[in-house]
């Protein structure tokens, strides 16, 4: 089923939302992806998770990807005496290894990284920032902390360190686990929490081999400054702005969520804009005319996917907030300055045979007005290099691999149909016009650019373009209806997945 907009949703499953036939209705409000967040999954959950989603892509003889986001390291404080302590702003405190019950002087930290790597001057947040430290003094013992924001400190309460740069790899034995049963599960994406640097996407990339896409969770400080090497090593990228908002100055974030997603966009990859993005309807049916500007914002800037957390996990109105988004997105891609918007910002192709390519087809369909790009692609790459592009008009993979066609369904403007290779040049030209005409995105008369690859079925060989009419029949113009089956109606190929792995 074609949705009215070309911006995807990513909708992040809970509580609210994993009944199968709450999962099926926030599919049909616009969902194009589902989030698994593994840290509040049992491998058993997933599984369940996984095959009512793959139930209802089979249903509905369509794509729809799976995310399933990994936890990454958590840093928590240790246990205080009565469960909690105050601490008054301007005065020293002090963290050390003992496990001893903390009080409103000191609390045990039971992570040896921090001890090795945080320096005096580095800040030390707690509760998501509610309180702030800076660091004094650092030894063997412990870490002592000037409060510049005190409050009350609770047992296990999370600390984070923005300016330190800690030597743990962002995958943990958690993780790691996790990450099997996810690849077991099939999942199209895998989202990496913690990254600090290019090296932990490749750690991550090494382990999963090519069976899922890695999109890098954007949080940390050091990521901001390695993201030129973290845009080339991961394939997807999230502007996750919680933790951002968190470890940096929030007047910051919106700035860097630009940054983020222009740099995203020039390397052609796919980047989902998430957190609090219709936070209020958590618990209310409408959201604020400031969350709606939100949203607008990151479809105006182009951003492949705007993603729900909370908001469709364990709010009250998980269907409702799917078809609000939708809705502001239909608004802003029809709105008169939206090209402008998406076009603001030139990204001149890379010197590649695929960018090439891209931007030919782009160059064609501006200037001919066909209806349609389809992309013969098996990795997806060509598809996301057309994407990158963001043209005006639908983008049709056409792909043999049902992976492929799953992982697309983060990619802006996509729509993925599952199709065995052509025969040859002659067939792969009446079989892109067929799907295009049978699924409604051209008309008889209109045009359509193609893209393959010569020889035909080999993968990242895109090197040829083909511009074909289409006729009554759904053929190319000046091809015979002796091509109609008996009956004069043209086969169209099934967009049914595959089977969930074992």
């Amino acid at each position: 089923m074609r949705r009215n907009r070309r911006v995807k949703i990513v909708a992040t499953l809970g509580p609210a939302s994993s009944a199968p036939e709450m999962l099926e209705r926030l599919f049909l409000a616009g969902a194009d992806v589902f989030r698994i967040n593994m840290s509040h999954t049992s491998p058993e959950t997933a599984h369940t998770l996984v095959r009512s989603i793959r139930d209802v892509a089979a249903k509905h003889r369509c794509q729809i990807g799976v995310l399933c986001d990994l936890q990454g390291p958590k840093f928590r404080l240790g246990e205080f005496v009565d469960g909690r302590a105050l601490v008054k702003t301007g005065e020293f405190f002090r963290f050390d290894q003992t496990g001893v019950p903390g009080t409103s002087q000191r609390v045990s930290l039971p992570h040896p990284q921090i001890f090795e790597a945080v320096k005096p001057g580095h800040m030390l947040l707690i509760d998501d920032g509610k309180l702030r430290m800076r660091v004094k003094d650092v030894d063997a013992k412990g870490i002592v902390a000037e409060v510049v924001t005190g409050g009350v400190l609770s047992s296990r309460k999370g600390i984070s360190m923005p300016d330190t740069l800690l030597a743990v790899s962002a995958l943990t034995d958690k993780d790691r686990k996790d990450l099997d049963v996810s690849l077991k599960l099939g999942a199209d994406w895998i989202a990496l929490s913690f990254v600090q640097r290019a090296e932990d996407i490749i750690e991550a990339k090494k382990i999963i081999d090519g069976r899922a896409a890695v999109l890098a969770k954007i949080e940390k400080p050091s990521a901001i400054d390695d993201l030129d090497d973290i845009i080339a090593a991961g394939d997807g990228f999230m502007v996750a702005r919680g933790d951002l908002g968190v470890e940096m100055p929030v007047e910051r974030v919106p700035g860097l969520q630009k940054q983020i997603t222009r740099k995203a966009r020039a390397a052609g990859k796919p980047i989902v804009v998430a957190t609090q993005m219709l936070e209020s309807m958590t618990s209310s049916p409408m959201p604020t005319r400031a969350e709606v500007s939100d949203v607008a914002t990151a479809v105006f800037d182009g951003a492949d996917a705007i993603m729900l957390s909370g908001e469709s996990a364990v709010g009250q109105y998980p269907t409702e907030t799917i078809e609000m988004m939708n809705r502001i997105a239909h608004e802003v891609e029809n709105d008169p300055s939206y090209d402008a918007f998406v076009h603001a910002i030139e990204f001149p192709p890379l010197p590649t045979g695929a960018d090439a390519i891209a931007a030919a087809a782009h160059a064609i369909s501006g200037t001919v007005k066909v209806a349609a790009i389809l992309c013969y692609t098996a990795t997806g790459s060509t598809a996301l290099r057309v994407a990158r592009e963001r043209p005006g008009l639908p983008v049709i993979g056409l792909t043999p691999i049902a992976r492929t066609a799953q992982r697309l369904s983060l990619v802006w403007g996509i729509e993925t149909v599952l199709t065995s290779d052509p025969e040859d040049l002659a067939d792969m030209v009446r079989k892109a016009t067929r799907i295009a005409f049978e699924g409604g995105f051209v008309k008889a008369g209109q045009g359509v650019v193609i893209t393959c690859g010569v020889p035909l079925g080999s993968p990242g060989a895109t090197n040829m373009i083909r511009l074909a009419f289409v006729d009554e029949h759904g053929l190319p113009d000046g091809h015979s209806p002796d091509y109609v089956p008996t009956g004069g109606k043209v086969p169209v190929e099934r967009r049914t997945p595959s089977k969930i792995a074992p």
